[in-house]
């Protein structure tokens, strides 16, 4: 695939389908998966697509997301389907193969994952849940200033406090609306952060 034309192709779609706030959310994605994938020796083309593509689904109404995902038998937690929020990444995950034409799994795992995130990602979806977090748009999340040092020197780290973050959010003001996934996820990179650091430094 020629990740350059197809990032061309998908934008000219997006532009249409998405709001402008969501666009020029998912331009400071490109840049900071673009960014990223230099630091860590991952092809910035690559990742430049599939961070194009990574909210594709976000601005269907929550009833549109509940119906794609039925049409294309998407399986939902209890979760997902109590917080519309979440399924705009499996169903994203979906449509950019179904929509979008991309045939390339990596690409569409990152898409898939870069809401909830999963324990042991590969280095892509890390790229992508990573810069959806620390774009240059984003700041209203804690922390943000000092996870983006840490976002371009160790990537897993930045997982760590990220997940963090969000579920100490979460568990805060909406409970309801933590997902399994993240648990697991987080308690897998918590362990990772463990054995690097004796205690946490921000």
């Amino acid at each position: 695939m020629d990740y350059i034309e197809k990032k061309k192709e998908v934008e000219t779609k997006l532009k249409d389908i998405l709001s402008e706030r969501r666009y020029m959310h998912t331009v400071g994605v490109v840049d900071t998966a673009s960014e990223m994938a230099e630091i860590y020796g991952y092809d910035a083309d690559k990742a430049k697509l599939a961070a194009v593509l990574h909210d594709l689904a976000k601005d269907y109404s929550s009833v549109a997301q509940l119906r794609k995902c039925k049409e294309a038998g998407i399986e939902l937690s209890a979760v997902e389907e109590a917080n519309t929020e979440l399924i705009h990444a499996k169903l994203g995950a979906v449509l950019a193969k179904t929509e979008y034409g991309i045939d390339d799994d990596e690409i569409c795992e990152a898409i898939k994952w870069h809401t909830t995130g999963k324990p042991d990602m590969k280095l892509l979806e890390k790229i992508i849940f990573v810069a959806d977090y620390i774009e240059p748009g984003r700041d209203k999340a804690p922390n943000l200033d000092a996870i983006r040092k840490i976002a371009r020197k160790d990537i897993d780290d930045a997982v760590y406090y990220i997940m963090r973050d969000t579920l100490y959010y979460l568990y805060m003001t909406q409970p309801y609306a933590v997902d399994e996934m993240t648990k697991k996820a987080f308690e897998y990179y918590k362990a990772i952060f463990k054995t690097k650091h004796d205690k946490e430094e921000i």
